[in-house]
């Protein structure tokens, strides 16, 4: 299995290498493009760039999947830089989370792209960037890289950890999954259930600490924030924001929804950024709908009925303008935040695919979630909700409490990575 993994590894770093070659047949908004760029000459890269801190300042890798995950990790990276003198290389796996923070990372010191995980890869990044503790966020198990930090005696920690049994390690082929477990010196995990499943599994060094995602959360919304154009549209009246659209589910949802319900205002922010999901919205939407590259402060939105958001990176913030929300992703195994408009007090709406993350079934206990399968039942929740204020001042009530009760988690893993 180990043999079977690099081999496909090191096709699919091939492969990038020539899509990389032949960038120029894809769109420049393509997430292949992005990556393949992205893998082109890394390494050389980051060879050039790194320079290791002097003594008396640590090297702690974070690795986040992609911008979802940077939300885990970002109340993390703050305090590690407000308590000790540490140097921050973040990596990120998707492009929707580099295009986002390279350009801008002010409590981070690098941001790249994780090299393909290849025994060498894995073996020449340890080497260039000697952190003295890695942390990977969620669900992130990179056979070769962990087997290297293991090898070079280096601590390593899972946060927010979600182990569940249909994860591979329970699975025939979960050997060689169950084995890279061995790397992390502790697993921070979400609920009771995971940590049932790691101690079947054998561990028992691990703690149940809670979700950082809460505490970034609470930070973005208390974060003043505005955008004159999305003021300008919000004038028009009550808000729905459709938050990381991803796949035709979603659109098929959200569209209709909006097509329902004229007298409504939506702002729809994909997942991923490209002409064919813009183009993909607008054939799909009735009412008139502007992206938000179209539009200036003086644009005249009188008869725009949807604000599509083509740009990475305000999602967390929009939800401040809207009563109502959708969250993608949850006809995919890859639910997108849901925290981030709770915190806000917005009931939330989202697709059947839950069993990755622990809050949904918390919302939906306390009236504030809602799975949906199809545009009727998306309708029938928002009609129970369109027009009746108690109902929603009642959900505003228990998920701002709701939030309350879980934040305070970034403290409890930063006291289990400043252990010896």
């Amino acid at each position: 299995m180990n043999i079977l993994y690099n081999i496909i590894l090191t096709i699919g770093e091939v492969f990038l290498k020539l899509i990389g070659n032949l960038s120029f047949l894809l769109s420049s908004n393509s997430k292949l493009r992005k990556s393949a760029e992205g893998q082109r000459h890394l390494l050389e890269r980051i060879e050039k760039e790194f320079v290791v801190p002097g003594e008396g300042t640590i090297t702690v890798w974070i690795h986040a999947a992609s911008l979802g995950e940077y939300g885990v990790a970002r109340p993390i990276i703050k305090r590690l830089k407000e308590e000790h003198k540490c140097c921050i290389v973040l990596t990120f796996f998707s492009p929707t989370g580099y295009e986002v923070l390279h350009r801008y990372h002010p409590e981070v010191d690098y941001v790249y792209y994780l090299p393909l995980d290849t025994r060498k890869n894995a073996c020449r990044f340890l080497e260039i960037i000697r952190p003295q503790k890695a942390v990977f966020i969620i669900s992130e198990y990179w056979m070769n890289y962990l087997h290297e930090l293991k090898t070079k005696g280096i601590r390593t920690y899972l946060v927010s950890a979600i182990i569940s049994r249909h994860s591979p390690f329970f699975r025939w082929y979960g050997s060689l999954f169950r084995q890279s477990l061995d790397a992390y010196t502790h697993f921070m995990v979400l609920n009771e259930t995971s940590q049932s499943n790691l101690r079947k599994l054998g561990y028992d060094n691990l703690t149940i600490t809670g979700d950082p995602l809460f505490d970034n959360a609470i930070a973005v919304a208390s974060t003043p924030w505005h955008n004159p154009v999305v003021d300008e549209f919000a004038k028009q009246g009550d808000l729905f924001i459709a938050g990381s659209i991803s796949d035709r589910k979603d659109t098929s949802l959200i569209c209709s929804l909006a097509n329902r319900h004229r007298d409504i205002h939506f702002i729809i922010v994909p997942h991923e950024i490209c002409e064919e999901n813009l183009n993909a919205l607008k054939f799909h939407l009735e009412g008139n709908a502007l992206c938000y590259s179209e539009c200036d402060e003086s644009t005249d939105f009188s008869n725009t009925q949807v604000l599509i958001i083509d740009f990475l990176g305000a999602l967390a913030y929009l939800y401040r303008y809207g009563k109502w929300a959708y969250v993608g992703g949850g006809f995919t195994p890859y639910l997108h935040s849901i925290i981030e408009a709770t915190v806000y007090g917005l009931p939330v709406a989202f697709g059947p695919k839950i069993h990755r993350k622990v809050t949904p079934n918390e919302l939906i206990k306390r009236g504030i979630g809602c799975i949906v399968r199809s545009p009727q039942e998306l309708e029938r929740w928002f009609a129970t909700l369109k027009g009746n204020e108690t109902a929603l001042e009642d959900i505003r009530r228990t998920a701002k409490e709701y939030t309350r009760q879980n934040s305070g988690a970034t403290s409890h893993i930063i006291r289990l990575l400043n252990q010896a």
